[in-house]
């Protein structure tokens, strides 16, 4: 598994650029919100920590996670942030419907980041139980919340890099 001896909360704060003027939206499904506020509490630390303004993170709160995408999007369509995050737990069932769930939020995070050319960061767990979901929101595996913000803030940094060597 992907997190084996790793912990998702771990960064080198050396290589995270200043976010003193970024402006970042999360998106945080309300389905799961055991995990869910537990990668919420990491991804705001975390961008906090790395001198987002605390008036610069927009946060939002959407039923489940098939409505993430959409919520982001209206966050790029009114300009409001720079990059966002969207928050998620997906856990397996005894149906189908997680493989839907799961591929819709996928292909819709992604089709977003590529429509408005800024970044989304994938921050929804796909669990098969939830165990292993709160191991990653906060548990022994750390908080994914912590990893997505440190992606967020390179990517945001990263596209204003591309926009100034033009």
């Amino acid at each position: 598994m992907a997190t084996e001896g790793r912990n998702l909360s771990h960064y080198n704060k050396e290589f995270i650029p200043n976010g003193a003027d970024f402006k970042i939206g999360i998106v945080v499904s309300e389905w799961n919100e055991g995990v869910t506020l537990n990668l919420l509490s990491g991804a705001k630390e975390t961008l906090l920590d790395n001198g987002v303004k605390l008036e610069n993170i927009i946060i939002r709160f959407v039923p489940g996670a098939f409505e993430l995408p959409l919520a982001c999007q209206w966050m790029f369509d009114d300009n409001q942030v720079d990059g966002a995050i969207a928050i998620g737990s997906v856990i397996q069932g005894e149906t189908k419907h997680f493989d839907f769930v799961c591929e819709g939020v996928t292909q819709g995070i992604k089709d977003v980041n590529l429509k408005y050319n800024k970044p989304v960061i994938f921050c929804v767990l796909t669990d098969n139980n939830m165990e292993q979901a709160m191991a990653r929101s906060g548990g022994k595996h750390g908080n994914k919340g912590v990893e997505c913000a440190v992606a967020c803030l390179k990517m945001i940094d990263l596209k204003r890099n591309f926009n100034d060597a033009d």
